[in-house]
């Protein structure tokens, strides 16, 4: 390919057929880089500033933009900054994990307007999907009408492969198996209209923390979160990529070794669910690891061990992802507390310096900044990315 064809991460197009993709691309430089003038948009886009101008208006029109105060100082008028509208868009997200499910509604901008939860022994179909249905009548109730308008749809956020991962027996057992012949779209649709967006929780998780974290600082990394199992997401050119089948990033399937030398998988030694066993086992209520808001200080004793096993573990994975893709940064999440994260964190990147780095460009070790919520908001940011953002990595440029 000649290289001076291959177009930079912020280059638009001036046709009017392509006019969506424009607005695309504005409206995700406004997201990444946060409130700026159409001159500012322009020069970053490569589009002429006419163009910009016709885009915003309608953009502003269409309610999902809206003008900040102007900016003086300048030689010239001064300039005003464009910024998505707070009340521009709104979506339902769902995440259903092993222990407990959040539904909640996001606003274009990334805010959590309201939020619900629910605990259980296991997530059987029948009580998710009651959940969901009761839970959206009830957060609709709060909003306007001209919200309820707003509406681009509903996010779920699943595990893949739910039906494997149960201890259940008998009756119980089948329910639980059910599962696997569940098409979300159909049961969705029996007491909703809205368009269902479904996706992998930790990819989900992964959305979340590129879209409203820390991820906005990077091009392409790689994504840690730390549920009852371990799993990731990937992040390339500037947007996360589910892969083929939507199961990209499924970090929790690399290989590791045993106490005695065996074959194991990182979802069998660095997930949540080793140290709710071992609450278990002295007679503890594991409840409280997911419990809001979330409160370990009286469980030190079982997760400081906790914490350096898992962080042992993943400075070993983090090397060997970045020997298949030189990803600039590894990020870690999960459902614990900001201290547990902020510990972790420390320990992988100091687990990171005794291992054997020969070949490899060592990446940076870094907290994400979503925590418990990650999965839900990624799981309502579906709706609202497919429908008004780009997709760097679907033959489209990035910002």
């Amino acid at each position: 390919m000649d290289g001076d064809k291959v177009k930079g991460l912020s280059i638009g197009v001036n046709q009017r057929g392509v006019r969506n993709y424009n607005e695309r691309l504005l409206l995700s430089m406004v997201l990444r880089h946060g409130a700026m003038p159409g001159s500012d948009l322009a020069r970053m886009a490569g589009l002429s500033p006419q163009t910009v101008s016709v885009i915003l208006r309608k953009l502003e029109s269409d309610g999902l933009l809206a003008r900040g105060e102007p900016q003086r100082g300048r030689v010239g008028k001064p300039s005003i900054p464009m910024d998505l509208a707070a009340q521009g868009v709104f979506s339902f997200g769902l995440k259903i994990g092993r222990r407990s499910a959040e539904l909640l509604l996001l606003a274009f901008k990334g805010t959590v307007i309201k939020q619900l939860h629910m605990s259980y022994a296991y997530p059987l179909p029948e009580v998710i999907f009651g959940f969901l249905a009761d839970g959206i009548d009830t957060l609709m109730e709060e909003m306007t009408a001209a919200q309820q308008e707003r509406l681009c749809g509903i996010g779920v956020a699943s595990p893949f492969e739910l039906w494997k991962w149960h201890d259940l027996s008998g009756a119980a057992a089948e329910d639980f198996r059910s599962w696997k012949n569940i098409q979300f779209a159909d049961e969705v649709a029996k007491f909703s209209t809205l368009p269902i967006f479904v996706c992998n929780d930790a990819t989900a998780a992964c959305r979340a923390e590129h879209l409203y974290g820390l991820g906005k600082e990077y091009r392409d990394y790689a994504y840690f979160y730390i549920g009852s199992f371990i799993g990731g997401g990937v992040v390339l050119n500037h947007t996360v990529f589910e892969g083929n089948q939507g199961n990209a990033g499924a970090l929790g399937s690399l290989r590791s070794t045993g106490p005695l030398g065996e074959s194991r998988q990182l979802i069998d030694v660095a997930s949540l669910h080793l140290l709710e066993a071992r609450l278990v086992e002295v007679g503890l209520d594991p409840k409280q690891l997911w419990q809001l808001p979330q409160d370990w200080s009286a469980l030190g004793r079982y997760v400081d061990p906790w914490i350096g096993e898992t962080a042992q573990e993943l400075a070993k994975a983090a090397l060997s992802i970045c020997s298949v893709i030189d990803f600039e940064a590894i990020l870690i999440d999960g459902a614990f507390p900001e201290t547990v994260r902020s510990q972790l964190v420390e320990r992988v990147r100091r687990y990171l310096v005794n291992q054997d780095t020969r070949g490899l460009l060592t990446p940076r070790i870094e907290a994400g900044g979503i925590g418990f919520n990650a999965r839900a908001i990624g799981a309502a940011s579906g709706p609202i990315f497919s429908q008004f953002f780009l997709n760097t990595n679907a033959g489209l440029s990035a910002i």
